[in-house]
């Protein structure tokens, strides 16, 4: 069989074979080349939306949820609606307590500012933390270091910025750390600076120690935000919905007021977005396949076509000593050559539009995907499924072309 694939004989009859109707073969080989240019089009773009989520995240601990609060919207122990909720410091050690799977609890304060640097200036959102928000969501810095826990003790005047910070109150290409910076009219040393990355929600611009926000904006024992991580093998939307109760006990929150705590769950919606994801694939592949299929069907029908039309040439070839294994060998040999051609073609146009998306809608900080690409294993996959479909529909008009007897394929007119 490899000899045969070698000889030049052999594909030069496929290449007469699809020359005799050039429209008829390009029409024959479109299904094949749209459903793999389909499949790695939407496989590749489900990748690029996984990528991006990734990139992301992969600082942050995907079992974490965030709660913040919000304003009743029902009256509940001689309280009325519209009462602003306070979460407390308290709140913290409560949670550790009473509720099951819980990992850590981390309670930070926000608020906006007003920094300048010599005659530059800008507002910005400012989050007092703890040291082991950077472990929880690790902060990529680009100079310097993070709050540590003498920052906390010590209550210093010290503030990490972002990137765009940066930007606006030094010149470029001077070195930030150690620098001092007014934040609403107090001096602060920059001891960090790190690349923003936009996970959604109001942008995390500058961090203090949690203590020096406290004493600095006489917050007390306020706090803004709470971030929980869960245990590994723990529902996260189950430590979501026991936390979100205990608070509302503490509180004094009507047990179905949905409006007082606010929220975010990244455990949730990660496993949404592998959902999302998996089921995105699974139609890809579905899709992809089905047109695959029909795509090759049309293969073989135009292949029994083109064995109708060269009856009396198989005739003369059987007369002339011709086996039913070699006529048959032939045209699989075509409908493998025609499905792996259109396959190749569907490939490369699935590459060139997979660059094109990744061009426009791939760059940037709000980009839907990024990276959107297929592994050289899965083309090779998409080409086996292929290079097997075309063998099998070739069996259809391979078997026709033998089934006629040499003499009655002689007699065609």
């Amino acid at each position: 069989m490899i000899k045969f694939l070698l000889e030049k004989d052999t594909w030069q009859e496929v290449f007469d074979s699809l020359s005799k109707n050039k429209l008829r073969s390009i029409l024959t080989m479109v299904g094949v080349w749209w459903g793999i240019l389909l499949l790695i089009g939407l496989l590749g773009s489900a990748k690029g939306v996984e990528n991006n989520f990734n990139t992301r995240f992969q600082n942050y601990a995907t079992n974490s949820l965030f709660i913040f609060s919000g304003t009743t919207t029902i009256p509940f122990k001689g309280y009325q609606e519209g009462r602003r909720i306070k979460l407390k410091l308290d709140d913290v050690e409560k949670i550790k307590k009473n509720v099951i799977g819980v990992e850590y609890v981390l309670p930070s304060l926000r608020g906006q500012i007003t920094a300048s640097r010599k005659t530059l200036s800008g507002g910005f959102g400012l989050n007092g933390e703890f040291p082991f928000r950077d472990a929880l969501a690790k902060k990529n810095l680009l100079w310097g270091r993070y709050i540590n826990q003498n920052d906390i003790n010590d209550r210093k005047k010290v503030i990490v910025i972002s990137e765009d910070v940066y930007k606006q109150l030094f010149e470029k290409g001077e070195y930030p750390i150690g620098k001092l910076i007014k934040v609403d009219n107090l001096n602060f040393i920059v001891i960090g600076v790190f690349e923003v990355v936009n996970v959604g929600g109001p942008p995390i611009e500058a961090d203090m120690p949690f203590t020096t926000f406290q004493q600095v904006y006489n917050r007390g024992n306020d706090i803004d935000v709470l971030t929980i991580t869960g245990d590994a093998d723990f529902d996260i939307n189950q430590l979501d919905a026991d936390v979100k109760l205990l608070l509302k006990n503490i509180h004094d929150i009507h047990p179905d007021d949905n409006r007082a705590l606010n929220g975010f769950n990244l455990g949730d919606r990660f496993e949404q977005l592998t959902g999302f994801i998996v089921g995105m694939q699974f139609l890809t592949w579905f899709v992809g396949i089905a047109t695959l299929i029909a795509g090759v069907f049309a293969i073989g029908g135009i292949l029994l076509i083109s064995v109708k039309e060269r009856t009396k040439e198989i005739g003369i070839r059987r007369a002339l000593g011709a086996t039913p294994y070699l006529v048959k060998r032939q045209i699989i040999v075509e409908a493998v050559a025609i499905s792996l051609i259109s396959g190749l073609l569907g490939i490369i146009s699935g590459g060139l539009i997979l660059i094109l998306v990744n061009k426009f809608v791939g760059q940037g900080e709000d980009a839907f995907m990024r990276n959107p690409s297929v592994s050289i294993g899965m083309v090779f996959f998409a080409l086996l499924i292929v290079i097997l479909l075309g063998t099998l529909i070739g069996l259809i008009p391979a078997f026709k072309a033998t089934s006629v007897k040499p003499i009655d394929a002689l007699r065609e007119e």
